[in-house]
């Protein structure tokens, strides 16, 4: 398993390639802007893209899905199903605007997706929306907006939810083992260090 990490767009979202290099096939998670430079790192690991991976549906996390469609029209992208609006709608959302239905896939708390030799296993965190989600593969986690290096996400949004988040954060703190994680925005960080320092996980194990 290799991972790339490129931050993104004006508020510097980390996009992530998970790759299989045995496999030559990865997935991109959170493709939060400038489509050019996502297309570029993935075609620089010789990996084919399988799926695109969204933690949640704010905007900031999926800005160039649309660009990565129209280079790889067949993908699907997965988020969870509480995070997506009928763009028919018309008013603004923080939501992501529901796809064609050959792309459009959703995913809930314990499912299983395959990456050739990889599984990513999917865990409900609301929180920061609704939707939210953190992706497990192996000891890595892919947290997105639920936690931060000594942090987490803001529940100030339609959908989110400070209470929610203690329990998301409590459910990540009381996952057996040692992980490594990889945040929505800022450096990754592990989970042992969480669970010591981090005032957020720590009131959230207190629940």
């Amino acid at each position: 398993m290799k991972i790339d990490s490129l931050a993104v767009g004006s508020i510097g979202t980390n996009c992530y390639i998970l790759q299989d290099e045995a496999a030559k096939l990865c997935a991109v998670i959170d493709p939060g802007d400038e489509p050019e430079r996502i297309l570029s790192a993935v075609e620089q690991t010789g990996c084919t893209p399988t799926m695109i991976l969204l933690t949640h549906g704010h905007f900031d996390h999926h800005t160039a899905v649309k660009g990565l469609l129209e280079k790889w029209p067949e993908l699907p992208v997965y988020i969870h199903e509480n995070d997506v609006t009928d763009k028919s709608v018309g008013s603004f959302s923080l939501l992501f605007p529901r796809l064609p239905e050959k792309n459009q896939r959703y995913y809930k708390e314990g499912d299983r997706l395959t990456l050739g030799g990889l599984t990513i296993t999917v865990l409900e965190t609301p929180g920061h929306s609704r939707g939210s989600v953190c992706l497990v593969v192996g000891d890595v986690i892919f947290s997105g907006d639920t936690l931060f290096h000594g942090s987490c996400g803001r529940t100030d949004f339609a959908g989110g939810s400070y209470e929610d988040i203690l329990r998301s954060l409590k459910k990540l703190a009381q996952l057996p083992g040692q992980y490594q994680v990889y945040p929505g925005h800022d450096r990754s960080t592990n989970l042992d260090f969480e669970r010591r320092v981090n005032p957020y996980v720590k009131q959230g194990l207190r629940k």
